[in-house]
């Protein structure tokens, strides 16, 4: 595995756990197992977000351009997705919201200058692709877990053994 699914990977299970660890304190009776069926899949999803960004700004770009610029696209690098797993690691609400939205920011502004590089876009257009991708795939993913959220409420509750 290359180092750039590694810490796509561990950027995901750290945003996942984040999201998660809060519902398992507010509920002390959950088990390891639901947990953990919990958090593998939803850092799964997390990771394939992440991997995501960067191609649905490209695809956003070739939108934005009336001849579609050349080349493979944009992709990330263990440069770009180091502050992303930082990023992650602070999604805890503790740690700091405010901070983990500035880190993602940052790392939209660093996915912004390779992303005009490529395309012959400017910074600002470039960057306004970035954080329409980063919004509209958030968005996506909020309504997916709430329908996730909404499903699983339906079933019956597990025993606390």
């Amino acid at each position: 595995m290359s180092p750039v699914v590694v810490l796509l990977l561990f950027a995901g299970l750290s945003e996942a756990a984040g999201r998660i660890l809060p519902l398992v304190a507010r509920r002390p009776g959950m088990s390891r197992t639901f947990v953990a069926g919990l958090l593998l899949p939803g850092g799964l999803v997390e990771a394939a977000v992440f991997a995501l960004w960067p191609l649905t700004a490209w695809t956003l770009a070739e939108l934005v351009q009336s001849p579609p610029p050349p080349g493979a696209g944009l992709v990330w690098t263990p440069g770009l997705v180091a502050p992303l797993v930082l990023a992650a690691v602070l999604a805890f609400p503790l740690l700091g919201p405010l901070l983990h939205l500035l880190l993602f920011v940052g790392v939209g502004a660093g996915l912004a200058s390779p992303l005009a590089a490529a395309t012959g876009l400017g910074w600002w257009a470039a960057a306004g692709c970035v954080a329409v991708a980063g919004a509209g795939l958030g968005v996506a993913v909020e309504a997916v877990r709430r329908l996730v959220v909404r499903i699983s409420a339906t079933r019956a509750p597990e025993p606390i053994a």
